[in-house]
């Protein structure tokens, strides 16, 4: 029985670590709308995403970087125009506000033809 408990209160601290060695760290957790045309305005939406964070945000396919630009930002959102790129999904990507670090994130964007 003590095994078990020794284990659970293990368990717990590392994800508390984990947890908090990953706070303050920007993270995009959706965007509104899914899809749009070049020129239209999206949202990126999570947290951390303000200037002292993030300076710019992109579209990408993995080979092709296509920079947005910002048209308002807050701790967490960042509205952006839907840069001129190819018609497909792209992920969004964050660059760090001291330019240090590209950040891919798992939220996926659709431009339209």
């Amino acid at each position: 029985m003590r095994r078990y408990v020794l284990l659970l209160v293990l368990g717990c601290c590392c994800a508390l670590t984990l947890s908090k060695a990953f706070d303050g760290y920007a993270r995009v957790a959706s965007v509104e709308p899914e899809s749009g045309k070049v020129g239209d305005e999206a949202s990126a939406k999570g947290e951390n995403l303000d200037k002292s964070k993030i300076c710019e945000i992109y579209l990408t396919d993995g080979k092709n970087d296509f920079k947005a630009v910002i048209t308002e930002q807050t701790e967490a959102a960042i509205k952006f125009k839907i840069p001129k790129a190819q018609p497909g999904r792209y992920h969004l990507m964050l660059l760090t506000a001291k330019k240090d670090s590209m950040m891919e994130q798992p939220v996926v964007f659709t431009v339209e033809e």
